[in-house]
């Protein structure tokens, strides 16, 4: 009873903050624009797989010796790869349907099938769908008599530091201010100088390169593998979301509380019942359903907070 205690506050902390990093771009984005751009899901894959090609590019670089580096190098450079994409993505698309929430819509989820089919096209049928990422971070740790991946750790940590400094980032900087007034009072925050354009581009470029991060760590230290191209950027966009709409829609600190009960009660549920297998996935949304019920804004629902 004491270990299973153990495992639950253990793992449920890693698998929260994990799915606190899958939503956090989407969450930045919506607080910013109050666009809900699905193309997120697109972008967690583009990062995978670009994070992957980029671990054997380099290793042909490096000696033996300096292999550790790989990974890390691998991770940036796809991150700021993500983050151009993204912002092309913005201003040539969605930029143009600002107002228009069915078109953000349509046009975001097409987003994700383009890019999708592009990765289909450039990796072969064989490798798009069995696409292995190798670890940042090899091993495991036990700590309080529980093994811990610490791949796993590490994405746990990395979520916490990118929250931290995301709240650093629009509290403190001139940057930060300025998308902290746009999402308050967009008229206003022109009448002052803020480029609107530019920063939506700023804030998209933001978003996807930690939609990358999130990406890579998902499918190295969680599902160990992207597995199924499609199924992917569908689950992780599923998680993201429920995440996001639990929490409430914009909403930094709705988001981290979100998947805290998203990642706690699908920890209790995976070690009270491990008999019901892959059921034990509906279980989080089905408290995401209640939630909203008796919140339908979420738990933190003003339109945006931008803690």
């Amino acid at each position: 009873m004491q270990k299973m205690l153990e495992q639950i506050i253990l793992f449920g902390a890693i698998t929260s903050f994990v799915y606190a990093l899958l939503a956090l771009g989407f969450t930045l984005i919506y607080g910013v624009s109050g666009i809900i751009n699905l193309a997120h899901g697109g972008f967690i894959l583009i990062g995978a797989f670009a994070y992957g090609a980029l671990n054997v590019f380099f290793s042909s670089f490096f000696p033996a010796d300096f292999l550790h580096v790989v990974p890390v190098l691998a991770l940036i450079v796809a991150a700021v790869f993500t983050g151009i994409i993204g912002s092309i993505f913005y201003r040539l698309t969605l930029h143009h349907l600002i107002g228009d929430e069915i078109a953000l819509l349509v046009v975001s989820v097409c987003g994700c099938i383009i890019f999708q089919q592009i990765i289909w096209l450039g990796f072969g049928p064989t490798l798009s769908l069995h696409f292995a990422l190798p670890k940042i971070l090899e091993g495991t740790t036990t700590v309080a008599g529980v093994n811990i991946v610490n791949a796993q750790a590490l994405a746990a940590v990395l979520s916490v530091i990118l929250f931290v400094s995301l709240w650093i980032f629009i509290a403190k900087t001139k940057t930060g201010k300025a998308m902290k007034a746009l999402s308050q009072d967009l008229e206003a925050a022109m009448l002052v100088g803020v480029s609107v354009e530019k920063m939506y581009m700023l804030t998209s470029a933001i978003a996807a390169g930690i939609a990358c991060i999130a990406g890579i760590f998902y499918t190295s230290a969680v599902q160990t593998s992207v597995n199924d191209t499609p199924l992917t950027w569908l689950k992780t966009l599923a998680l993201s979301f429920s995440v996001v709409v639990l929490g409430g829609l914009g909403s930094i600190k709705g988001t981290l509380i979100g998947a805290l009960i998203f990642g706690y009660a699908l920890t209790i549920f995976d070690q009270s019942f491990s008999e019901t297998g892959n059921l034990i996935t509906s279980f989080p949304f089905i408290i995401m359903i209640i939630v909203l019920i008796i919140r339908p804004k979420g738990l933190f629902g003003k339109r945006i907070e931008m803690e």
